[in-house]
């Protein structure tokens, strides 16, 4: 493995982390402070701001017209339809049950690669595939059976949704990912989502408790970490993984979030640990370590 397939992992790492820590912060914020399009909003607004300011300090990079293309539809598709999908998933359903089908991701991801960029995956790379996804879906089994949700199967299905246009947006913006940097994607990325969403938002203004006379520091730090953190520091670390690993190495990192989320909600007295856990963790690690020395390319 060279230098910049480690900091492809590391950035990977790094960003699937920040996106399990994401899944309980977001179904707070959902459920106290904001609706799910006023969160994108905020989301993307924020996000949008931060990445042109930053870009004021790097070297100016020219995008072609029809690079701009591809990042501003792939990331309408990977921003404004993922991620509200997600939103609503989160007021529907619980995150036990969004994080069982976010382990689906590696699968939909090497079904549509191979059919649409010819990469293929061996046997060794197969099982390491299986490998993560039976860690993650045991500790979500295990600890999810009774779902709690207001309509789990209404949550489910957009969470499908979420997660088909997730891998849309991952196998489009490949290439084009290699030739520009995180920065330089991400401030068209957000700026154009917050156009798009800024009409369907403003009508549900009042509704949103967070910028209302009952706003508390909580929910201001909840909405920070996710503008700054979950948005920010994880969309600058995706990219920048995806111009050196394939698509579907990419993807196998998603079966960390639920290991991530169960990790917080035990910290923070919402879970308890139970053999489950490290024992998926575990599984996990393992199968990312086995597919990425085995995704090859045809």
């Amino acid at each position: 493995m060279d230098k910049h397939q480690l900091q492809g992992h590391a950035a990977v790492l790094l960003a699937n982390t920040i996106f399990g820590l994401g899944v309980p912060v977001t179904a707070v914020l959902l459920s106290k402070w904001v609706t799910p399009l006023g969160y994108m909003l905020t989301r993307c607004m924020g996000a949008a701001l931060i990445f042109w300011i930053i870009s004021l300090f790097l070297p100016k990079e020219k995008v072609k017209g029809r690079d701009l293309a591809v990042i501003i539809s792939g990331g309408l598709l990977g921003v404004v339809v993922s991620q509200t999908l997600t939103a609503w998933a989160l007021v529907y359903t619980t995150p036990v049950y969004f994080s069982l089908i976010a382990t689906l991701t590696p699968v939909a991801t090497m079904a549509l690669s191979a059919l649409l960029l010819h990469e293929g995956i061996n046997s060794k790379g197969m099982a390491g595939l299986l490998l993560g996804i039976a860690g993650a879906v045991l500790m979500v089994v295990v600890n999810g059976q009774s779902g709690t949700g207001k309509n789990d199967l209404l949550g489910i299905f957009l969470a499908l949704l979420s997660l088909l246009t997730w891998v849309i947006y991952l196998i489009i913006t490949r290439k084009v990912s290699g030739h520009y940097s995180s920065v330089t994607q991400m401030k068209w990325v957000f700026l154009a989502s917050s156009v798009v969403l800024l009409p369907f938002t403003l009508p549900e203004f009042g509704q949103q408790r967070l910028y209302s006379s009952a706003w508390q520091w909580s929910g201001v730090a909840e909405m920070a970490f996710i503008v700054v953190f979950a948005t920010v520091a994880g969309y600058f670390a995706l990219p920048f993984a995806m111009r050196y690993l394939s698509a579907t190495t990419v993807s196998i990192y998603t079966n960390l979030q639920p290991v991530v989320a169960s990790v917080v909600a035990i910290n923070i007295g919402q879970d308890a640990l139970t053999w489950d856990k490290p024992v998926s963790g575990l599984l996990v690690l393992m199968s990312a370590w086995i597919v990425t020395q085995n995704v090859v390319k045809r």
